[in-house]
């Protein structure tokens, strides 16, 4: 499989810096692909030598996606697994359980490593990872030690700076918006009268005070407002809140629910079975507002959700932007079939977003992709190497003061930019028709296409011998990035061939028997835009019921001249 650009530049960035430093933490959000970048990183220090290394995950089932993905970024190089029914350091790379593998009697058994890879890095202070961390170094001095996490603060403040000298790279939410992976949030600060108060707040040394937030936020008449805010903005959207106190949540639960909201409770002593019957009944659509404290701050997906209630301010971005990312994920249309989402609604009922700014303002690119060398900084805290664009530093928390003049811009003004896909695909994009209206770009073994229909766009996927699949509904950019991620997923360098010379060559003559008469009097037509001709041929009846069928449930076609084409 094949890396997105800024998973490359990513992977680049990490693989100098553990050269260099010899450790390094990764920081990047959900929906940047952390397990391919940790797995690329990882192939890239161990492959074509007999180095050993170790990745470690603090739950089963990270423990078998981490080795699934690797052996997909990584076919030639050996794995095996340490955990609670396998205790096997054979393969070059381990896949080991902390739970497991930080008992004395499995510690002792720890080979020498050459690379500790930790997933889910914000776990490193635990003493659980530090005495493994220890341990192998112990072993071995030289050894080296990578993390990638998406949410580096601690909630008990314990820094990442004793394992970690420096922040090799950080993508932000911004440019996986920008580049389709992630929707834009649409931020609504919302003063329910409380605003003043919630202002006089005192912090504590994790947050600020939830028992102070309680006693102004719950109350009948400011939960009322909330609702009343939340049906006016987005109240057909399935929706996730935060609140202070499980007391406050409860309350919030009931509110909706007496108001005919159907809505869920979650919060952290709640027992695991309940627990999951409330998300389960959420997922299924059953619930349309699920209600927590604190637990679905992280770890927690729900692609569908496309509302963010923040009933609680937040003394860190960090925090902040965890809540908010909840929301932030594209939909699969086969998985959550009919469910279109373009962006997230953020309702601000605390002050958050005035204290640091809405995560709008981070969709900053500063030059766009960048290559090379991120320029850095120091922490004046922990004296840590940063990206120059952090604002709060991974390893110890330290805030950076944000510019007057940056923060005061409005956000009615603010305009995204778009990473052009087009430009920055692994794969040739053929516009088939000169339109902008239907692309094609293919490999050896798979195609991906966009087509646009109704004011909407379709990302579509194929494989040979297998139906096309529906991969996004949406906007243009979104479904170019699925597209191109399933090109990516089914493909490697070799077929990605975008810049190989044969492409531009005359279409052959066993492509020309198969296309329209009006082709082969094209004398500009090359190979590769002939093939992706072709594919869409071969391929149109299962395109066109795709797309039609994804069409809000068969309204009315309208613009439908690209996908009727060729015929």
């Amino acid at each position: 499989m094949l890396l997105r650009p800024r998973q490359k530049l990513f992977v680049e960035r990490s693989v100098s810096a553990l050269d260099e430093h010899g450790n390094a933490l990764g920081v990047a959000p959900t929906g940047a692909g952390k397990t391919i970048m940790l797995s690329a990183v990882a192939g890239n220090m161990v492959g074509d030598t007999d180095a050993k290394a170790c990745v470690l995950a603090h739950r089963d089932e990270l423990t078998g996606q981490n080795r699934s993905k690797f052996s997909r970024v990584n076919p030639g190089l050996s794995t095996s697994v340490v955990d609670a029914q396998q205790k096997s350091w054979a393969g070059q790379v381990t896949f080991a359980m902390v739970p497991t593998l930080t008992r004395a009697a499995k510690l002792d058994n720890l080979p020498v490593l050459d690379l500790l890879v930790i997933d889910e890095a914000h776990h490193a202070a635990a003493d659980s990872y530090r005495r493994i961390i220890d341990k192998a170094l112990d072993l071995n001095p030289d050894c080296r030690v990578f993390g990638v996490t998406a949410t580096p603060t601690r909630g008990d403040k314990k820094g990442l700076r004793p394992v970690f000298s420096n922040v090799s790279d950080q993508i932000r939410i911004g440019e996986l918006i920008s580049a389709g992976h992630l929707v834009p949030p649409r931020t609504f600060v919302v003063d329910v009268g409380v605003q003043g108060d919630l202002g006089r707040v005192r912090k504590t040394v994790a947050d600020f005070d939830m028992g102070e937030v309680d006693a102004i936020m719950n109350r009948a008449p400011v939960t009322d407002a909330v609702i009343s805010r939340w049906r006016e903005k987005a109240g057909d959207r399935q929706t996730v809140v935060f609140c202070s106190t499980v007391d406050h949540a409860r309350n919030v639960a009931t509110a909706f629910n007496a108001a005919g909201v159907p809505t869920g409770l979650i919060y952290g002593d709640m027992g695991e079975a309940a627990r999951k019957t409330v998300l389960a009944d959420y997922d299924a659509g059953k619930l349309q507002v699920v209600v927590n404290v604190a637990v679905l701050t992280e770890g927690w997906d729900h692609p569908p959700t496309s509302c963010v209630v923040l009933l609680r301010p937040s003394s860190f971005k960090s925090t902040m932007m965890q809540m908010v990312g909840r929301g932030l994920r594209t939909v699969d249309p086969e998985e959550y079939p009919g469910v279109l989402k373009t962006d997230c609604i953020v309702l601000d009922f605390g002050t958050s977003t005035l204290l640091h700014g809405s995560l709008e303002h981070d969709v900053d690119l500063d030059g766009r992709e960048g290559t090379g060398e991120a320029p850095t900084k120091e922490c004046p805290d922990c004296e840590a190497t940063v990206p120059l664009a952090v604002m709060e530093c991974p390893l110890c928390g330290h805030l950076w003061e944000r510019d007057d003049a940056e923060g005061a811009s409005d956000l009615s003004d603010f305009v995204m930019s778009e990473i052009d896909l087009l430009k920055r695909s692994s794969f040739r994009w053929c516009d088939l028709f000169g339109d902008d209206a239907a692309l094609m770009a293919g490999g050896f073994v798979a195609w991906g296409g966009v087509f646009f229909l109704n004011g909407r766009w379709y990302g579509i996927g194929g494989r040979q011998k297998e139906q096309p699949r529906l991969l996004a509904v949406g906007e243009r950019t979104v479904c170019l990035a699925a597209a191109d991620d399933w090109l990516n997923t089914h493909e490697s360098d070799e077929s990605a061939h975008k810049t190989r010379r044969w492409l531009n060559q005359p279409p052959s003559q066993k492509q020309l028997q198969y296309l329209p008469a009006e082709y082969r009097q094209d004398f500009g037509l090359t190979r590769y835009q002939a093939s992706a001709l072709l594919s869409f041929r071969f391929n149109r009846n299962a395109i066109r019921s795709l797309v039609f069928g994804a069409d809000n449930g068969g309204r009315t076609v309208r613009n439908a001249d690209a996908i009727r084409r060729a015929a």
